[in-house]
C-alpha cells in the first residue's frame, strides 16, 4: 500500500478547470476540498484508490512510506488501505479529488 506522488512539470501550474479537464480525461467526477492553514487530518485509510491534485497552497500528507508535499499542479495516488494523515501548509490549500 503506497502513495505516489506526480509532481507537476509543465511550467507553470494549471487552473482549476485544467485539472478538471484532466480528471475528466480519465473518466472521474471531482470535487473539491480546501483547509485553512495548518489545518490536520488525523490518521486514516480509504477502501479505494484517491486521486488528488493540489489546486493551490499547499499540503504535506504522512505515511508510513515518509512525507509526501504537494504544491500547485501536483498530483497524488493513494492505493487502498493506505494509511495517511496530512498537514495544510502556511497558505491553506485548496484541492481536488476523485475515487477510481
Amino acid at each position: 500500500m503506497s502513495a505516489r506522488l506526480t509532481p507537476w512539470d509543465g511550467g507553470a501550474p494549471p487552473d482549476r478547470a485544467r485539472i478538471e479537464d484532466r480528471f475528466r480525461g480519465e473518466g472521474l467526477s471531482p470535487h473539491g476540498w480546501g483547509n485553512a492553514p495548518g489545518d490536520r487530518y488525523g490518521t486514516h485509510d480509504h477502501g479505494y484508490h484517491k486521486v488528488l491534485y493540489c489546486v493551490s497552497g499547499s499540503i504535506v500528507f504522512h505515511t508510513a512510506d515518509g512525507d509526501v508535499e504537494l504544491h500547485p499542479g501536483d498530483r497524488l495516488d493513494v492505493e487502498p488501505g493506505t494509511a495517511h494523515s496530512a498537514t495544510v501548509g502556511p497558505d491553506g490549500v485548496e484541492c481536488l479529488e476523485a475515487s477510481k
